[in-house]
């Protein structure tokens, strides 16, 4: 396992890593385990066995995205599911 990398180094970072995503977003790591694996949260992955990595800037703009979709338009993670995939946003 690897050392987790300082809060300074995550702010320059362009990737980081699941865990890093929950601890600067406030989502759970199991949320957005989830939201990965149902296809509203998209990662990059250079080779196979190594981890994902989530592009900062895009991850969090998408994670605001649901939560607004969630909280004050009400859609559920299936209306949110078809959301993105007929918009393909």
């Amino acid at each position: 396992m690897s050392k987790p990398r300082s809060k300074e180094k995550i702010e320059i970072s362009e990737f980081v890593s699941i865990g890093e995503l929950a601890e600067i977003s406030g989502f759970r790591y199991s949320t957005l385990k989830h939201y990965t694996e149902i296809g509203i949260l998209s990662f990059e992955q250079q080779d196979v066995g190594l981890k994902r990595q989530y592009n900062k800037i895009k991850s969090i703009k998408r994670l605001s995205e649901i939560k607004v979709l969630k909280t004050e338009k009400r859609f559920t993670i299936a209306e949110i599911m078809e959301y993105y995939n007929s918009s393909q946003v």
